[in-house]
Formats: structure tokens, sequence, C-alpha cells
């Protein structure tokens, strides 16, 4: 069959199996072997390419970041995250939606997950801000909002999932590039969040009593060695990110287990099962994205994707335009990691034919796609918050509007400045 009715068996099946609520990954490696059927290619050719897919070491690190988050977000580190953030904002009229977008910031340094950043500070901050008359709708609108911090800030899965659909970019270089736009998003959400407590009237935050502030400080401190301990070993170039992941997984179970004793050892075996059932749905979902990017690379639907948009227009401006509106659109309706896979390989040569940085992309891309997380109507850490809180979907949204609002602007700002991704890089390896 030509290479046309090819495209539209794998656009129209891709469609079709998504609208019939298949799992996204068994979609993409359906779609694969309906368009290799077509063009006659041997099945087997799938299977290869769903194994090479998983042929690389850098992936042993995303098992491992997995896991050392999952174990913190077992025990009590968010509610030792948030008394730290209360020592620094937590007394600012609105504290305690200041408080939350810090928490979530700090959480999301260790877990790397909007949905875990969500669920774990989440359940700390909402019953809080509501005991504290803060309208539960704003409660839920604030944490989710906070919670995207996780995706930006490493060290993120996500940007590992983007290195390796990119053809190996620095994962080093992503983390780098993720501090700066992440402080951005923070402070945004943060001015954000005063102004909306001013106007309503939100009360200001109660003082933390002196006495306490050491076992804060040394709760926290300990709760944020994790991060140093990936972030500052693979900066510093004594680990690798699968070395670095690993060290951690063994300082949370210590600290968990024997310093803190949030958990009993019998524990264990549920932290396992669910680390091994998340890690096998991403491990899977890397797998037939491999086969499902092969298939595109083989149709050549990245070569038409850049002849379409540079066909629209030449002017780079324009075309980062379309590629937002674009990735917001789909962020919508499909989970993160499948789009970070999917749609890599048909931007990735678009945006460097414009002469733009991978890295810088990479954060732009996750960004965009982070947000889809709380858009209507699939938004996972949206539907988190909002049953943590007890409040409609509708209800949560129409409160995240102002968000929505100050989230583009941030990522419009990343997208045409290059510098705010790319300083600390471009420090760091001498640039």
């Amino acid at each position: 069959m030509s290479v046309t009715v090819s495209v539209i068996v794998l656009a129209a099946s891709f469609v079709v199996l998504i609208l019939l609520r298949f799992p996204i990954a068994m979609v993409l490696a359906l779609s694969s072997l309906l368009a290799a059927f077509t063009l006659d290619l041997p099945l087997a050719v799938i299977g290869q390419r769903m194994v090479q897919g998983l042929n690389s070491f850098s992936l042993l690190a995303i098992p491992f970041f997995i896991l050392a988050g999952q174990i913190m977000s077992e025990g009590k580190l968010a509610l030792r995250l948030v008394n730290l953030a209360q020592l620094t904002v937590g007394t600012i009229r609105g504290g305690l939606s200041l408080v939350n977008c810090v928490a979530c910031m700090l959480f999301g340094n260790i877990s790397g997950s909007a949905a875990a950043d969500a669920s774990s500070v989440g359940s700390v901050m909402i019953p809080m801000m509501k005991k504290k008359r803060y309208d539960a709708d704003f409660s839920v609108a604030v944490t989710s909002a906070a919670a995207i911090q996780g995706v930006v800030m490493p060290p993120s899965h996500n940007m590992i999932l983007y290195a390796l659909a990119a053809g190996g970019v620095s994962i080093s270089s992503l983390f780098l590039a993720g501090i700066v736009p992440c402080l951005l998003l923070l402070v945004s959400l943060m001015i954000t969040s005063y102004v909306i407590a001013r106007k309503k009237g939100y009360p200001k935050g109660e003082p933390v009593k002196l006495r306490d502030v050491p076992r804060i400080i040394v709760g926290g401190f300990l709760s944020m060695f994790t991060a140093v301990i990936i972030l500052g070993g693979i900066f510093s170039g004594w680990f690798t990110a699968t070395e670095s992941g690993a060290i951690a997984c063994v300082y949370a179970f210590v600290l968990t287990f024997f310093v803190y004793r949030d958990l009993p050892l019998s524990h264990v075996k549920i932290i396992f099962l669910k680390t091994f059932r998340t890690v096998a749905m991403v491990l899977f979902l890397i797998s037939a994205s491999s086969a499902f990017a092969w298939v595109l690379t083989y149709l050549k639907i990245p070569v038409m994707m850049t002849d379409a948009l540079l066909a629209i227009s030449d002017n780079p401006i324009i075309i980062l335009l379309i590629i937002n509106v674009l990735l917001l659109v789909l962020g919508a309706p499909l989970d993160m990691g499948p789009l970070i896979l999917i749609m890599t390989p048909i931007l990735y040569p678009v945006v460097t034919a414009l002469g733009m940085d991978p890295v810088h992309f990479g954060i732009v891309l996750i960004l965009n796609l982070g947000i889809g997380l709380i858009t209507p109507p699939v938004g996972t850490v949206l539907f988190v918050g909002s049953a943590i809180g007890k409040v409609s979907i509708e209800a949560a949204t129409k409160r995240l509007i102002p968000y929505f609002c100050v989230m583009v602007a941030v990522l419009l700002l990343i997208t045409y400045i290059p510098g705010i991704s790319m300083w600390l890089p471009n420090l760091v390896n001498g640039s």
C-alpha cells in the first residue's frame, strides 16, 4: 500500500483506540502494528523496536527516582516540608497559600512528579487551608497549580523521557535548565496567590513557636538532602543520574524507616508493589512509544510536519507560538508521558531547523504538557486535588483561571527568552 494510506491508518487507528479508552501504551503498540502491516513490513520489526527502546542505561534512573519518591511520599516528608515553608512565608497575608506553593516546589524537588506533589502536599495543605477558612475550591486550585512545579524542577523523570526521545540530550543540562524556570514559576504563583488572598481577605498565618524552629529546620534539611544527593552528585560529576538515584533510594529508606520511623518495615512490601506497578507502566509506555516513533520516522511524518510548519511561516516567533498552542490543546485530553514520547520525534526536527537549543525546547515542551495536567477534561493533577478537597472539577477549574493565565505568561517568557532556561547550563558547562 502507499505511504499515504499507511499514514491514514496510523492516525485513524490512534484516534479510534483513544476514543475507545484503550490504555495509551496499547494504542501506540497496536497503531504501530497496523501501520507496519499496511507497509508490508515484518511485524517482528515492531517487537524489535520495542525491545530496542528499553536498551538504554539512562532508563535505569527512572525506577530509582520513582522508588525514592515513593518512599518519601509514604512517610511524613510533605508535613516536614510544609513546616519548613511555614518559617519563610507563613505569616504573610494568605500565608497558607504561599506555604502551599513553596512546599510543592520543595517536594517536587524530590519526587519529580506533579501527581505525587498534589497528593502528598495536598493531603496536608488542603485540609489545613479549609480549617483556616480558605475557600475549598481556592485551596484545590492553588495546590493543583503549584504541583506543576514538580515536572519542571529536577529531578523530573519527564526530563529523562524527553532526553531519550530526543536521542540523547544531556540529562544534567536539562536538570540545570529547569531550575530558573521553576523559580520564576514559583514567584509568579506566589504573587497570584497573594493578590487573591488580599482580595478575598484570607487570614495571615500564625508564627512558628521559637522553640520549634531548630527541629523544623533540621527535619526540613534532612528531607531535602535527598535532592542534594541527586542534583549535587550529577552536577558535580561524581555520579551519573542512575547512580545518584540509587544512592537517593538508600538515603530515603534509612531516613524514613530508621531515623524518623515514619513507617514500619512491613510497609516496604507495599512501597515496592506500588513502585513496580508504576515502573512497569512507564517502561511498557516507553517501549511502545519507541516503536511508534520508528514508524513515524519511517513514514517521514516529522519531515512532513517540519515542511508544513515552515510553509506557514519562516518566522520563529510564529512557529513557536503554533507549537505552544498545539501542545496546550493536546495536553488537555492526553497524559504527559505519552505526549513527550509521541511529540518529541515530530517537533524536534522543526525546532532544530529554527536553531532552537534541544535543552531549551525540552523545558518548553515539559512546561506546556505540565499545564495540561491541570486542564480539563483529563487533567490528572486537577482530579487528584479535587478528590482531596472534595470539590467539583468545574469549581476548581474556575478558580484556576488566574493561575492558567500566569502559567501561560511564564511559558511564553521561557519560550521567547532562551536565557531563562539556558543561563545556568551555559554557566556550569562553560558555554
